[in-house]
């Protein structure tokens, strides 16, 4: 199995989905909003047009640069249009998954993309299954193509509303047909979904730094439970259920989306650097020096300099250039995965009292790395402080954190850590800290409560099944 020639302690949010609704040049549009939001997912990517007659589409395995070059962007006709880059939680990697995926119905064919987790996804297949569904993939997206076509009968919109109120999970999901493009949120608002003006039409995007990258004004968020429908004459509003409430993911703060994104109205870099206030005065400490981790800690660092009055410095480069690699590393080569990715300044480093800003710890293997980086380099003392709080349960909804296993935190309190990492003292800014932070009481944060805001149906015993306790 090919494998990246570092291994990769990151978290991962599934991906990022993108819509063009009558603007000229659909799919070239929309390639440059999937590329401004690669970070959401590098595994694959696919877009979906259609000139009013008929669809056309085209997705790979790997980057938005790598899958599309003209011809394909040029055979991917029409002025709507879908797009989607992946990173696989649920459903596993491979070409089957990539998404958007495309349907070829009696009711009319549709393409249609997803951000999210279903949960009771594996409920819904048996069942689908056993009345004669075959699927094409291994992904919970296709549950709802399945779910839509089963009411052939109904039009187009209420089968969406039907599927819909079966789903449980966190998702924003777009479909296109070859007159019409739905968006869609889920009832608790997990994953976030924003609509915006161009020209004379309108496009829709996980985040809003893919509006700024093609000149488009946001307009507002689809709203938790509903259903926005744009059609050639009107764009109209539904909500599938009234049963909704705004629980949007912390870590869209956190860690996944881009700072220059604006997210429920609150921008990415400012809740982050007012953690890193909040955590300097959470947690102060003497020292000489305040570093972050690239990219998504800078912000954080920031803010923990500005309130403590300690000095700001680039202790820490990142190789930008690190790219994917398909040759299978020596183990020796893995080991040294962090310092290709990152380099301590020694100049900088040395002989320093560092306070050292992460955005999370979830595995602990990389902030271990890192503090002994920055001692190899000279460091006096290192202490660690974390802009989010210790992750002591796995996530369902669409990050890469699926069990008990991957998280230090589930098993060690936060002395513990402390003595694994190898730092000199070590804080995690607290739940309320963070909420003050962002600026938002009503968020999911499951994976540091443990609270979790829909049912889990098989999730938590399959989370539990291969933990060492």
């Amino acid at each position: 199995m090919n494998q990246s020639i570092y291994q990769d302690q990151q978290i991962h949010e599934e991906c990022g989905v993108f819509g063009v609704f009558n603007v000229d040049k659909a799919s070239e549009l929309t390639y440059y909003a999937l590329h401004a939001m690669q970070h959401r997912g590098q595994e694959g990517c696919g877009i979906v047009s259609t000139d009013g007659e008929k669809l056309y589409g085209h997705r790979g395995m790997g980057l938005v640069k790598e899958t599309f070059h003209e011809q394909e962007l040029r055979a991917c006709k029409g002025n709507f249009a879908i797009g989607h880059v992946r990173y696989s939680t649920a459903g596993g990697s491979g070409p089957n998954n990539v998404q958007p995926f495309m349907f070829n119905h009696s009711t009319g064919d549709f393409g249609l993309c997803h951000n999210g987790n279903i949960v009771n996804s594996k409920q819904i297949r048996e069942k689908l299954e056993r009345n004669g569904s075959i699927f094409q993939s291994t992904s919970d997206t296709e549950i709802l193509a399945h779910l839509v076509k089963k009411n052939a009968t109904r039009s187009r919109l209420e089968s969406i509303k039907e599927a819909l109120n079966i789903l449980i999970g966190g998702f924003a999901f777009l479909i296109i047909t070859k007159d019409k493009l739905y968006a869609m949120r889920d009832k608790n608002g997990l994953r976030p979904l924003s609509i915006g003006k161009l020209q004379d039409g309108y496009v829709i995007s996980s985040e809003t730094c893919a509006f700024d990258v093609i000149g488009a004004e946001f307009i507002r968020d689809v709203l938790p439970g509903e259903i926005v429908t744009f059609s050639k004459n009107k764009v109209t509003s539904c909500f599938y259920t009234e049963d909704t409430c705004h629980k949007i993911c912390a870590m869209e703060y956190i860690y996944f989306s881009r700072p220059d994104s604006d997210i429920c109205g609150i921008n990415v870099h400012a809740s982050r650097k007012m953690a890193g206030k909040v955590l300097a005065q959470e947690a102060p400490v003497d020292a000489d020096i305040v570093i972050g981790v690239p990219d998504s800690s800078l912000s954080a660092a920031v803010g923990y300099a500005e309130e403590s009055g300690i000095p700001y410095e680039v202790g820490l480069i990142k190789n930008k250039y690190m790219g994917r690699t398909f040759i299978e590393p020596s183990q020796e080569l893995r080991d040294k995965g962090v310092r290709m990715k990152l380099s301590p300044v020694r100049s900088i480093v040395k002989g320093k009292r560092i306070i050292l800003i992460d955005d999370s710890i979830v595995r602990g293997t990389t902030s271990t790395k890192i503090v002994k980086m920055l001692r190899d380099m000279g460091a006096s003392e290192v202490h660690m402080r974390i802009a989010s709080p210790p992750m002591i349960s796995p996530c369902f909804y669409g990050v890469d954190t699926s069990t008990y296993d991957e998280l230090i935190s589930a098993f060690h309190n936060v002395e513990e850590v402390r003595k694994i990492t190898g730092c000199d003292s070590l804080a995690f800014i607290s739940m309320e800290g963070l909420k003050r932070a962002i600026g938002l009481n009503d968020m999911c944060m499951a994976c540091f409560s443990g609270n979790y805001p829909t049912e889990l149906f098989d999730s938590i015993k399959d989370a539990n099944k291969e933990t060492k306790f």
